[in-house]
């Protein structure tokens, strides 16, 4: 099991968002984490990378990792691209990628990410590699976001929101970088809007409805109960 996340409680001062949270993910899953904005998911996103004080455990590669902190539990394995992308304006693309360059996977099977992998990805990187962040249109930006996790070579990729605010043609080079991941076996964690996307990429998938989990099941169940779609998601 890659993570195993029991009876997860969080929120922001007295404000508790997240209500008894459990889920697992197996070593080479993908899962979509599904529900309508405000429901949760970024907030478990942020309990989950050690952002957000929790109560409940949270267990990485069959270690205890409730208490850790947001650096230590990347430097474990996992990896977000977080909503809004938050590259750096006064980096190059070449920089980003290089800064943070890791190998925290001894598990991985295919090629470890490095600079050059992810220009053979998302080739408009390598025509941008010399432009700042902030020189970078937003889906570059989701392009550079998403390389930058890879090259720290993560054992569980987390991405929040990874298509939201693209253009229809940006948006489908994300749906198919993260399929050709899902085939070398990455684990994927992926928050997004377009659910018959997300029924072809993931396994199962969570639903989140005012923090608490409403529902999980497979790709197959949730294509099938519609009515999931009008009362969760608001399809």
């Amino acid at each position: 099991m890659m993570l195993k996340a029991l009876n997860l409680k969080s929120g922001y001062g007295r404000s508790q968002v997240l209500f008894d949270v459990s889920l697992e993910i197996a070593e080479g899953e993908v899962i979509g984490l599904l529900g309508r904005n405000g429901m949760g998911k970024t907030t478990l996103v942020r309990t989950l990378t050690g952002q957000l004080p929790s109560g409940g455990s949270l267990n990485l590669m069959g270690e205890d990792v409730t208490r850790w902190s947001a650096d230590r539990i990347a430097r474990a394995g996992l990896a977000i691209v977080p909503e809004g992308r938050q590259c750096f304006p006064n980096l190059t693309v070449r920089e980003h990628l290089t800064a943070f360059a890791a190998h925290r996977n001894d598990l991985q099977k295919s090629p470890q990410w490095n600079c050059e992998r992810v220009f053979d990805m998302f080739p408009r990187l390598r025509e941008r590699a010399g432009n700042m962040g902030n020189q970078l249109s937003g889906g570059e930006q989701q392009m550079l976001a998403i390389g930058r996790a890879l090259v720290t070579n993560p054992r569980l990729l987390i991405l929040d929101e990874a298509t939201e605010g693209l253009a229809p043609k940006v948006r489908e080079e994300i749906w198919q970088c993260l399929s050709r991941l899902r085939a070398d076996g990455q684990t994927i964690l992926v928050i997004d809007k377009y659910v018959e996307r997300l029924i072809k990429l993931a396994d199962r998938h969570l639903i989140l409805e005012r923090g608490h989990l409403v529902w999980q099941g497979s790709s197959s169940s949730l294509d099938e109960d519609r009515s999931l779609w009008t009362r969760y998601l608001g399809v």
